[in-house]
């Protein structure tokens, strides 16, 4: 005698009973109508933009030593590409450390109003130390 198999579902079977069905839509209805409320109340429908978008932005402080500093920190100033900083650094090397702020106004792309401008990203310059003499 063959073993019994389960009964085929006909067409009028479901997986979930009636009651559950209803159980099931009753569950996404309130968490539909949960998601319209929340987006509601978080200003969708004005247009209003999310918290997160009207954070004041952040700025760094920093300076940058000119006699220690290498290319790519030079290159975060404003008014400053990787060229001048690449520049930069070469006269550095070639010329020794910078005496003064100013002489950095001897580099190539480095004019009045851009010295000026960078200004307050570099610490002053220390005097030479017996060593570096």
């Amino acid at each position: 005698m063959p073993a019994a198999s389960p009964p085929e579902p006909t067409r009028g079977q479901c997986l979930l009973r009636r009651a559950d069905q209803v159980t099931v839509a009753a569950l996404i209805a309130f968490g539909l109508a949960a998601l319209a409320w929340h987006w509601l109340a978080s200003g969708g429908k004005s247009g209003r933009l999310i918290e997160i978008d009207h954070v004041d932005p952040l700025s760094a402080q920093f300076k940058i030593d000119v006699n220690t500093a290498d290319w790519p920190e030079f290159a975060t100033l404003p008014d400053v590409g990787e060229t001048t900083a690449r520049r930069i650094v070469e006269y550095r090397q070639r010329n020794g450390p910078f005496q003064s702020l100013d002489d950095l106004r001897q580099v190539r792309g480095i004019g009045p109003k851009t010295m000026e401008r960078l200004r307050p990203y570099f610490l002053p310059v220390s005097p030479p130390t017996v060593a570096e003499k």
